[in-house]
């Protein structure tokens, strides 16, 4: 695993990339790679790397070249499928010089263009330039595992792996944008290649770039896909568990491939137990995992967590998330994070990084993607019971039915009426596109009141739909009700939050690579054609899942009810506050923000002190209006400094050595 960055002129009469700029991009994400720093330069175009080590260690340095070095990559992320592709390379004539993955993508690329893409099997963000073209090629994986922005300034396109680096460059704007922070405010995440920042873009997963004489190019060559309503596979239930099974098995195994030891996350649910499991029983019985555990009963799995330990035998490392420390490093966990967040849930995993670099470890398991593949979140549920309840809008008994997800607030007659009346809300317009997220949607968008005026004018809630409508499938409407929510959840959600703010990023600021079999492609496309009833039985979610696991897992672990990872909000930013959080909560900062009603949110907190446990929506806003504040005064207000990149382990300049600084220690190849 690794960060990338690099430049590409537009303009015949653009300057010549320099090395200075490149190197100040890498110190601000060498995090990603503390193990070996390599830069490229020529007229045209710079390729800068730090790196990771985890397969070839000996000879993977990159930018790597082909054969007559007219081709050049950087690369972030793994390709699981490298030996296979290597040795079809092979007996097409192809000749290595290294044993790394990244060679074989180069080649790859070289064969079949950007077709190689349909070839990879990994989670992946990469650079190709073609000097004899002078073609850059960027390209992200299917559905965004790993990060790749850009920014074009000055006639020239940079890109980076994490936004900070591009606000390193000398005359960026830096900035927040109003509409991408509106739009956080009510998906949880950014649109389309919008990021939280002005003029800096993401390129979306599933797409790769294409600059070739200032002309730049942006093409999908995947889309999550599902068939029209009714036209799912007609396999019986064994055959399609017995084919599930086996293509989850394999996407382990390659998924274990590695120069490192790899280690896996066990939290005790389904999920992350049922690949540990696997690996144990398959691949290797002596498995290190490691778990969150929290001081507040609610968000703990500590019992099914040593419930797993006692079944595998492995060895178990655990943290323990207090409010104190995930309020302490919530500000580092939004630095990284790069966009507003509505949960602390990705400090726990921040933490939890951490301990596992500091055991030695650089590669984990993890056990994200099941719950939207396989049909686990509440959400899908929801809208089950709302389309079935739509049908009789009247019936008592199909609106009871919630109380079987939430049997704990319908305890409270009060608190029952009012999430009863909460769901019912345009319950009859089934044939909305966006019906499951709606509601959710309308209550994360409360949080839009808080911010202040002279920030942005209020932008038409219809208007970001409609961006949001423009993207969708064009047979959208042809598919399952249960299918559309699972392409919205996968799509928004997982690959623009989830596999950020929880995934790549807490993992990398602490030198880890994360990687997850249950978002393998052939899984995924499978799992798009199985019927939505062996998803979600009845009200059973995961079904199938459960199916697969049974066997190897305790019958506690299967047929427990899931245990949505959460952390404490209210009791971490509030009742835990550092005097950081109280500095940027202060009227004078929020002030200077300009984003915020300074009033309004003095009577959030309040009312939030005054309260045991803060509702969700007050919770939603108060972490929102939180890390926002943390991103202005951390990325905008205050330009962070970086320790300068003093060795580099690889350098070619393609034109000469004279802008080289001369406190840089470098080996030369040509």
């Amino acid at each position: 695993m690794c960060g990338i960055g690099g430049t590409c002129s537009l303009s015949p009469s653009s300057p010549p990339p320099q090395a200075d700029l490149l190197l100040q991009m890498l110190a601000a994400i060498r995090h990603r790679g503390p193990d070996e720093a390599g830069l490229y330069l020529d007229d045209r175009a710079g390729l800068a790397h730090v790196r990771l080590s985890i397969i070839d260690l000996s000879s993977g340095t990159q930018p790597i070249h082909n054969a007559d070095k007219s081709l050049w990559i950087i690369f972030n992320g793994e390709l699981f499928n490298y030996p296979e592709l290597r040795q079809q390379l092979l007996s097409c004539g192809h000749t290595f010089y290294t044993t790394s993955d990244t060679e074989v993508i180069l080649h790859l690329y070289e064969e079949y263009g950007p077709q190689c893409l349909d070839r990879m099997n990994g989670q992946f963000a990469l650079a190709i330039w073609n000097c004899r073209d002078q073609e850059l090629f960027l390209a992200r994986d299917r559905v965004g595992i790993r990060p790749l922005h850009y920014t074009i300034l000055n006639s020239q396109l940079y890109f980076a792996s994490e936004i900070k680096a591009l606000l390193t460059l000398p005359g960026i704007r830096r900035e927040l944008d109003a509409t991408a922070l509106q739009q956080v405010f009510t998906f949880w995440t950014t649109l389309g290649r919008q990021t939280a920042f002005e003029d800096i873009h993401e390129l979306p997963p599933g797409h790769y770039m294409r600059i070739k004489n200032g002309d730049v190019q942006i093409k999908q060559y995947w889309q999550l896909r599902f068939p029209e309503n009714r036209n799912h596979t007609n396999e019986s239930l064994e055959k399609i568990t017995e084919q599930c099974d086996e293509i989850l098995t394999d996407a382990i195994r390659i998924r274990l491939r590695a120069d490192v030891p790899v280690g896996a996350y066990l939290s005790g649910g389904l999920d992350s137990s049922g690949i540990t499991a696997k690996v144990a029983n398959n691949f290797n019985n002596d498995l290190q995992t490691f778990g969150i555990r929290f001081e507040e009963d609610a968000f703990d799995e500590g019992d099914s967590q040593q419930a797993m330990v006692s079944h595998l035998s492995v060895r178990h490392t655990e943290i323990k998330a207090t409010n104190e420390r995930i309020a302490q490093s919530f500000p580092e966990v939004v630095y990284h994070a790069e966009k507003p967040i509505l949960r602390t849930a990705p400090a726990p995993l921040f933490l939890l990084s951490k301990k596992v670099t500091e055991s030695g470890l650089k590669v984990v398991l993890t056990g994200e993607g099941a719950d939207e593949v396989f049909g686990g979140y509440n959400i899908f549920r929801e809208a089950k019971i709302r389309h079935f309840w739509a049908r009789q809008p009247g019936s008592q008994k199909r609106a009871a039915l919630l109380e079987k997800l939430y049997p704990y607030i319908f305890n409270n007659p009060r608190l029952g009426a009012t999430l009863r009346a909460f769901f019912a809300r345009d319950l009859e317009n089934t044939t909305d596109p966006f019906y499951s997220h709606r509601i959710r949607w309308f209550n994360t968008a409360k949080i839009k009141t808080f911010l202040s005026p002279d920030f942005c004018n209020r932008q038409d809630t219809s208007a970001m739909e409609e961006q949001l409508l423009k993207s969708l499938p064009q047979d959208f409407d042809t598919w399952h009700p249960f299918s559309k929510s699972q392409y919205l959840e996968t799509n928004l959600f997982m690959s623009n939050y989830l596999l950020s703010s929880q995934g790549d990023r807490m993992a990398m600021a602490n030198s880890l690579e994360i990687r997850v079999p249950f978002l393998d492609h052939r899984l995924i496309e499978f799992m798009s054609r199985v019927p939505a009833k062996w998803k979600v039985l009845g009200l059973n979610e995961k079904f199938l899942l459960k199916k697969i696991f049974r066997d190897i897992l305790p019958a506690s672990v299967v047929q427990r009810n899931k245990h949505p990872y959460r952390a404490p909000i209210s009791q971490t930013l509030l009742n835990n506050s550092t005097d950081y959080i109280n500095h940027i909560l202060s009227d004078e900062m929020i002030e200077k923000a300009g984003i915020f009603n300074a009033q309004k949110i003095g009577r959030l907190t309040g009312k939030i002190k005054q309260s045991d446990n803060a509702g969700e929506v007050d919770a939603m806003a108060l972490c929102g209006i939180v890390s926002t504040q943390i991103l202005y005064d951390k990325l905008i207000a205050r330009q962070p400094q970086y320790k300068p990149i003093d060795k580099i382990d690889l350098f070619i300049d393609k034109r000469s050595q004279k802008d080289v600084p001369d406190t840089l220690h470098w080996k030369r190849s040509e």
